[in-house]
């Protein structure tokens, strides 16, 4: 019926299709009559398609009914008539177009000259279009039966404006549609599109499609590679994992790219081989820490936090006093340091010191054995001064030693530098158990992983040299250390296990309600750092919780201190 039609017009037309129905016996209810809803729509439409091979009659008797849904839900009267019938299939996730066929009693054949209508639902969300082992299937979002159910008109989701966060959010609802076989490649693309076109602001997208040009499979490719990182922390991506979103020919492509090394991803220095051993695997690929850091800083993924210096900042104010126990020399070394970090004498040395024309840097080695409190004065001298501290854990760095080493490197002082020109107090670069970088430069290397390590000290001592601001680094080993960074290291303090009276004031300052006679007992006793009479003190508070233990002597401490030293033989006599 058309719109212009006069009303007795329309009147005639409801009553000569309700009379046609009438005779097929069916119970025709008009669209236009008070009540109608969307669903009963559906229904009379999918009463009347019944067999009726899409003819010119059905069409003019179910016409009321049809324009209704067509015109609540913007669609064309041919969508109308297969959405109805889609959604009397609702019930399979995996309709076929031989379902809907056999409803309207005509050949596939007659349905694939509707494959364009179809297109045009699937395009509009209405259905979604996925394919299991070769085969096209359709099934209809539960979102739209509860807009149906509520006659209420579709309204897809915002896709506009989006955070980064909620923009890989819908990349990885996107993904899992394609893995679970509700969305085509097709289909995941053209939405994959909407998306970035829909989120131009983000910094994401504008490099991704601005400074990279990154399109088509290049494009798919790389948010796989985001979308991994981000959900599983994914730095092993195989081939295998790639295969769910690209067609056989496209795999192939794609692997003779990547194995080749003329991708453009791996042109632009995005994604690189992963590492077995400090070896490049080229079974399995990562993004580049280039890539991580220029387009998903702002996620603050706990994955990059090890790896990005301004994550790993401990605040001043954060760090819990304690009290900490040397010997005399070491006492004063850590008091003329800190003497020397306090705002006022910091900012007058260095600039005399800028005057004079010497380096204005502060590097410090705390060297010792484990348990003596390096670490833990590092965090104190911290809190005493006012600085917050900016820890690199070299282990961990380390691991990303391979391809981008020196970029990384040179990352964490180019970090360290901004840090310094944006903070009020310098901060303190701290490099925890630097074993692995102050260690002698192999000579004469020949492996690529020698050749890499000496690099990557040849830049850190370069990057001390030139140093502006406060760096310690803390190891349990100097016996090996390179005479370079000896040079370079302007305060070294030596942290020995504590003395006598030491271990006698950290037993007491551990358990305050030991008796200090029984304190200096188990001190000359025990010849223990003071991180193992921490251990000790700490077993003792469990067990009290636990058991209800009394306050401790020298005797009932003796089990704790036996079970702390692995290489006791046979139980030690308390003998005291």
């Amino acid at each position: 019926m058309n719109t212009d039609s006069s009303k007795e017009e329309f009147l005639q037309a409801v009553d000569e299709a309700m009379g046609i129905a009438k005779e097929a016996g069916l119970e025709l209810v008009p669209a236009e009559e008070e009540g109608m809803d969307l669903l009963s729509a559906v229904e009379q439409i999918v009463e009347l398609a019944k067999g009726s091979k899409l003819s010119q009659e059905f069409y003019r008797v179910a016409d009321s009914h049809i324009s209704h849904l067509a015109n609540r839900l913007n669609l064309t009267k041919n969508q109308s008539v297969l959405l109805a019938l889609f959604i009397d299939k609702s019930d399979d996730s995996r309709i076929e177009l031989r379902d809907l066929s056999g409803i309207l009693g005509c050949s596939t054949t007659r349905m694939l000259r509707l494959s364009a209508e179809i297109d045009g639902l699937v395009e509009s969300d209405y259905i979604r279009k996925g394919k299991t082992r070769g085969e096209v299937r359709y099934h209809v979002p539960q979102e739209v039966l509860e807009s149906l159910k509520k006659n209420q008109p579709i309204t897809r989701r915002c896709i506009e404006n989006l955070d980064l966060t909620k923009f890989f959010d819908e990349i990885s609802e996107i993904f899992d549609m394609v893995n679970d076989d509700e969305l085509d490649i097709e289909s995941a693309e053209r939405r994959i599109e909407e998306l970035m076109e829909a989120n131009k602001h983000l910094s994401f997208v504008e490099k991704v499609k601005g400074q990279y040009c990154i399109e088509d499979i290049d494009l798919t490719l790389l948010l796989i590679f985001c979308h991994l990182f981000i959900t599983n922390a994914d730095d092993q991506i195989g081939f295998h994992d790639l295969e769910f979103m690209f067609s056989r020919w496209q795999m192939r492509s794609i692997r003779s790219e990547l194995t080749g090394e003329y991708s453009l991803l791996q042109r632009d220095k995005l994604i690189e081989w992963s590492s077995n051993g400090g070896f490049a695997d080229r079974e399995y690929f990562r993004l580049t820490m280039n890539a991580k850091r220029e387009l998903l800083d702002e996620l603050n993924l706990p994955s990059l936090s090890k790896n990005k210096l301004k994550r790993g900042v401990v605040k001043a104010s954060d760090i819990n006093a304690r009290n900490l126990f040397y010997d005399t020399k070491v006492t004063h070394s850590i008091e003329e340091l800190a003497s020397l970090l306090e705002e006022d004498n910091y900012r007058d040395i260095h600039a005399r010191l800028q005057e004079q024309g010497f380096r204005c840097g502060f590097a410090c080695l705390f060297y010792g054995a484990p348990g003596t409190g390096k670490t833990e004065t590092v965090l104190q001298l911290a809190r005493r001064t006012g600085r917050d501290i900016l820890q690199v854990n070299i282990a961990e760095l380390k691991s990303m030693w391979v391809g981008e080493s020196e970029k990384n490197v040179k990352a964490v002082f180019d970090s360290y530098r901004q840090q310094v020109k944006s903070s009020a107090l310098t901060p303190i670069l701290l490099f925890n158990e630097a074993d692995a970088i102050i260690g002698k430069r192999q000579e004469g290397a020949e492996r690529a992983v020698e050749k890499m390590e000496n690099s990557i000290q040849n830049i850190i001592l370069q990057e001390m040299e030139t140093l502006d601001g406060i760096l310690i680094a803390t190891t349990n080993l100097v016996q090996n250390m390179d005479k370079a960074f000896e040079r370079r290291f302007l305060y070294k303090i030596r942290f020995d296990k504590p003395t006598v009276e030491a271990r006698t004031a950290i037993w007491h300052e551990l358990l305050p309600a030991l008796d200090m006679a029984d304190a200096t007992k188990l001190a000359e006793r025990y010849d223990f750092s003071g991180g193992q009479i921490e251990n000790i003190a700490r077993h003792y508070a469990i067990d009290a919780i636990l058991h209800g233990t009394a306050a401790p002597t020298a005797e009932t401490l003796v089990p704790h201190c036996d079970s702390e030293r692995i290489d006791i033989r046979k139980e030690r006599k308390i003998g005291f």
